[in-house]
């Protein structure tokens, strides 16, 4: 006979990671010789990684991409990234250079840069002499690279800038890995902190007409998460922070390949003990009263409680009969108008107290009567040797609730269920108390890039907009698009998000058309790969030239907007400023002078041209005229 196993719970504690500020490295000589190296700045919403340009390198600085200052401090005071420790407490101050994914807090950004350089070596006070490579949102507006181009070249005077979408650095660095031949055609979907993208690479080149973004990405899901679980247990709001809930959603959360039927799923209470994780808050646990106390103490506790109960009891007896003699009083007094004849009183009473006759009265006082007669007995005899009698035969393993059954029947059953919950102390598990059950919402938050109406927002999702974006290309260049659909992001880590993309492109796409779906080795950190890949090919006045790379000169010659275009940056257009027309030269007005008994006269000078003979002027026009008097 087989036997049902309990299902195991799953108990997990929150880690609060804590982070130590970031060390000050020094410059390897290699990167400075024989040119200096550029130096590879994911400039990301969330987090910024930096590091030098150089075969095998990592990126040696990745920290949050917040500053914290408090008011009055001065600008050294301030906090970038991993300075903060830990971030809950100083959340109210935190300040990021980006507003969604546009970088315009450019003071920020500034301090962000400051950090990086001091913490690679270099002396930024002066001059910073390496290349970089910055990457930016796709579609950048014109004003914000400007803005980037002016810190860059004018504050740190830095030789050559070159700007790129974080997306296609991964997407061309994935593809190059695979040993995919140039130029590229696919389709990026990437989801970053504060939106989501979905980029068409068509032969190397991102088509930016057709690029859409939707506005949902990981601060709404953990937004969405803590606004679940603070609802979900109202009792612990403050350790709900939204740390613990990128913790989750980092660690904890997964995306369904069918929504509808995962939840389903989840109906199963089997399924449900087996698959939730209860998430361990802190806590103190307090040794409760008499756990350690010995039997004696136990045996003596119980003879207290029972004494209490009977002195309970026999103070609830004594209340009841004095009740019930006030009623029979009173009803003896109604009888007794009977007796003397006053039969408009007797019936008036009766009436009041919803009887309809004498018998029925008389009735109700003999049962009132006997129920006095019992109550006054029980307080003769009394229960104090029946209470010790019970006391003797108490059972050593007697919880401390079971003297309840001491209590008379004749009682009411509420003051029994008093008693009972008076005297019954429950077994309350502290440490159970203190845990968050996270069950569907492993799954519903990360849902919110496939469905964002869950959080009440009215977009489409990124699936949606997926096929809005295909719709726009002819039949041919789609079966190219969707040959190569490429993967990218930090929402991307999520278990199961390739499966569910692949799920809703076999449901968009036509019956027995090909795709595939491959996703970055790293979603989270490959962008920053892919730009140090992408600086080791073509880096600044190589054998390609300066493709791609923008020098002080072009800066300087076509404005800090300027972009010069590689596989992986966005298309450049130019500020176009209507310049305005030259001014029409006007004719000189025309000098006129009538004396009296003249016909007034008119004549027009143009600038260089020599005065021509008078003409009369028509005498409509002789009314309006100045009229000069000799």
């Amino acid at each position: 006979m087989s036997t049902k196993t309990e299902p195991v719970c799953q108990i997990f504690t929150f880690r609060d990671c804590k982070t130590s500020p970031d060390p000050v490295y020094e410059i390897a000589a290699r990167c400075l010789h024989p040119s200096p190296v550029p130096i590879v700045i994911d400039n990301g919403s969330f987090q910024t990684r930096a590091g030098w340009a150089c075969g095998g390198e990592e990126p040696r600085l990745m920290f949050r991409s917040v500053a914290a200052r408090c008011r009055g401090a001065a600008r050294s005071d301030t906090q970038i990234g991993n300075d903060i420790s830990s971030i809950e407490p100083l959340r109210w101050l935190l300040k990021s250079q980006f507003d969604k994914n546009v970088v315009v807090n450019f003071e920020i950004q500034e301090l962000i840069f400051d950090h990086v350089f001091t913490h690679m070596g270099i002396a930024s006070e002066s001059k910073v002499d390496h290349p970089m490579v910055v990457t930016e949102a796709p579609c950048n507006p014109l004003h914000c690279r400007q803005m980037m181009s002016e810190l860059l070249f004018e504050c740190y005077q830095v030789p050559h800038v070159s700007y790129g979408v974080d997306a296609l650095y991964s997407f061309n660095g994935s593809n190059a890995r695979q040993g995919l031949r140039a130029p590229h055609t696919g389709l990026v979907l990437s989801s970053g902190y504060h939106c989501s993208h979905i980029l068409p690479v068509i032969n190397g080149r991102l088509d930016a007409a057709n690029a859409k973004r939707v506005n949902v990405g990981g601060s709404q899901a953990a937004s969405y998460l803590q606004r679940l679980l603070q609802l979900k247990y109202p009792g612990h709001l403050a350790a709900v922070t939204l740390s613990r809930m990128e913790e989750l959603l980092h660690e904890h959360s997964y995306a369904a390949a069918d929504y509808n039927m995962e939840l389903e799923r989840w109906r199963s209470p089997d399924f449900y003990e087996r698959e939730v994780h209860r998430m361990q808050l802190p806590f103190t646990a307090k040794m409760a009263p008499g756990v350690c106390a010995s039997a004696e103490e136990r045996q003596e506790r119980r003879a207290q409680q029972l004494r209490r109960l009977q002195e309970n009891n026999a103070r609830r007896r004594e209340e009841k009969l004095q009740q019930d003699q006030e009623k029979l009083d009173k009803l003896l007094a109604i009888q007794e108008l009977l007796e003397e004849g006053l039969l408009d009183q007797f019936h008036k009473n009766l009436v009041e107290l919803n009887m309809d006759s004498a018998e029925e009265l008389q009735s109700y006082i003999n049962k009132l009567h006997l129920a006095v007669e019992q109550g006054r007995q029980k307080l003769l005899q009394g229960d104090s040797t029946e209470g010790k009698a019970e006391v003797s035969e108490l059972d050593p393993q007697m919880d401390e609730g079971d003297g309840v059954s001491l209590m008379d029947s004749d009682l009411p059953e509420q003051n029994t269920l008093v008693d009972k919950s008076a005297s019954i102390q429950p077994q309350f598990n502290m440490a159970e108390y203190h845990q968050l059950f996270v069950g569907t919402e492993r799954l519903r938050c990360p849902e919110i890039l496939f469905q964002p109406s869950l959080t009440g927002d009215d977009q489409m999702g990124l699936m949606e907009t997926l096929q809005y974006a295909l719709a726009r290309y002819s039949p041919s260049l789609q079966e190219a698009l969707v040959s190569n659909v490429f993967l990218t992001g930090g929402n991307m880590l999520y278990p199961g998000m390739k499966e569910r993309v692949e799920r809703e492109l076999l449901a968009m796409r036509p019956f027995q058309s090909h795709f595939q779906v491959t996703m970055a080795s790293n979603p989270a950190v490959d962008a920053w790969y892919g730009a140090r890949d992408w600086a080791l090919e073509q880096p600044p006045g190589g054998e390609t030239g300066t493709e791609g790379w923008i020098s002080r000169q072009d800066y300087e010659e076509k404005g800090g907007e300027y972009l010069s275009e590689h596989c992986a940056s966005n298309t450049f257009v130019s500020m176009k400023i209507a310049k305005p027309a030259p001014p029409i030269p006007r004719l000189a007005e025309p000098m006129v002078s009538v004396a009296i008994g003249e016909t007034p006269t008119a004549t027009a000078v143009a600038p260089g041209v020599p005065s021509a003979p008078t003409t009369s002027v028509p005498a409509i026009v002789a009314a309006e005229v100045q009229v000069v008097t000799s």
